[in-house]
């Protein structure tokens, strides 16, 4: 939990905070851009809460913060409300589900109601909060991972829910070995005829995409916007197998026509097919270009 003795001066004063064990995932900052920015390569209160609706988005990211950086000088009295509204709709049955994980390094997840049985993408914290809603919203009949990195909790909830979770066999290690589907090859794989798993090794060398009815990727960290590049974008830095393979694999995503970019580490993007598809074009180009 955050400590009020390593509050950081970088706050502005007021009830929220951010203390110094802060490590610039971002989530807050994203979560609740009206109250929290960066401030010498940490987080910070930037604009205390004035309204129900921004001390609710306050609350969200103090709860989604994967190292509990975010307190109050004050108990607050409407947390089981925060909780309750966790995790919070994006468009039409996809949700962000909050409770990020350290063992992520802060990267979001996402669950997607389905009458065909629910997905839980990317795992965050298993916390009882939050595992009481996904059982109130049907419970998890796939836990889908986009790669290596983000598994965090993926054994409690496979032990909770009895979930099968799925993830490409290049990516899975010493903690994965477990897991019950492991995809082979290169060659995409239909889970159902709304969901449709894209490898796309790069980032990691089993690196794979989630598409959700023609309209949702699920990106992990192969393909995120960045605010301050004003443009879609793969985390170059941050390649861990090979680069050459990422830009392939992105020019592979050109022939999938989407609305909406949700991805694991960096922002979420959404245009119109015909708008996304530029970005997309863009994000070839812009890659194609980086040594």
């Amino acid at each position: 939990m955050a400590h009020l003795q390593d509050r950081r001066a970088q706050n502005t004063e007021g009830d929220f905070y951010v203390d110094s064990s802060c490590i610039d995932c971002d989530t807050c900052r994203w979560m609740a851009p009206e109250i929290f920015s960066r401030a010498d390569s940490q987080s910070a209160v930037h604009h205390q809460p004035v309204n129900e609706k921004e001390r609710l988005a306050a609350l969200q990211a103090l709860l989604a913060c994967p190292t509990a950086s975010i307190g109050t000088v004050e108990k607050p009295t409407d947390m089981k409300r925060a909780q309750a509204s966790l995790p919070t709709l994006i468009s039409e049955n996809v949700y962000h589900c909050g409770y990020h994980s350290e063992k992520s390094y802060g990267a979001a997840s996402y669950f997607v109601a389905r009458s065909q049985g629910n997905i839980l993408v990317d795992s965050p914290r298993f916390t009882p909060p939050l595992v009481k809603q996904l059982e109130a919203m049907g419970g998890i009949r796939y836990m889908y991972l986009t790669h290596r990195d983000d598994v965090a909790d993926h054994q409690k909830f496979h032990d909770h829910f009895g979930c099968e979770r799925i993830l490409h066999a290049d990516d899975v290690s010493r903690g994965t070995q477990s897991v019950e589907i492991q995809l082979n090859g290169a060659e995409p794989y239909a889970i159902a005829d709304d969901l449709l798993i894209i490898p796309v090794p790069g980032h990691t060398k089993g690196h794979t995409v989630l598409l959700y009815d023609n309209t949702y990727l699920f990106t992990g960290d192969h393909l995120a916007w960045s605010v301050h590049l004003q443009h879609l974008y793969a985390f170059r830095r941050h390649c861990w197998y090979s680069w050459s393979q990422q830009v392939e694999s992105m020019q592979r995503l050109l022939d999938y026509s989407f609305e909406w970019v949700l991805p694991g580490h960096g922002r979420r993007h959404h245009a119109d097919k015909a708008i996304m598809a530029a970005e997309m074009q863009h994000c070839v180009a812009w890659m194609q270009e980086q040594k």
